[in-house]
């Protein structure tokens, strides 16, 4: 499965939780280099998820981004599937 079909379902998962924004960010001349691909706010927690094939790799600027956003407080994490979405998710909600 590709990066993008993952993303998709992702999304599609994240449509169907109640108390919960997010967004996917598209990376461009005006947002920084390295942003996570979906960002979520949920229960009042900042969530950053950046979104990898089985096999793929962070790059160096993404896993700066990760560790800023861990130091500030954020949940950032490396995800490969809804299930791992889903598990921190549901972390929030217990």
């Amino acid at each position: 499965m590709n990066e993008s079909e993952i993303i998709r379902r992702i999304k599609e998962y994240l449509k169907g939780v109640d108390g919960l924004f997010f967004w996917k960010q598209f990376g461009g001349a005006y947002s920084p280099a390295g942003l996570p691909d979906i960002i979520v706010c949920c229960r009042g927690r900042f969530i950053a998820f950046e979104v990898k094939t089985e096999k793929g790799k962070t790059t160096v600027l993404q896993e700066v981004a990760l560790r800023r956003i861990r130091a500030a407080g954020g949940i950032a994490e490396v995800v490969r599937s809804v299930d791992e979405v889903r598990a921190v998710i549901e972390t929030l909600e217990r």
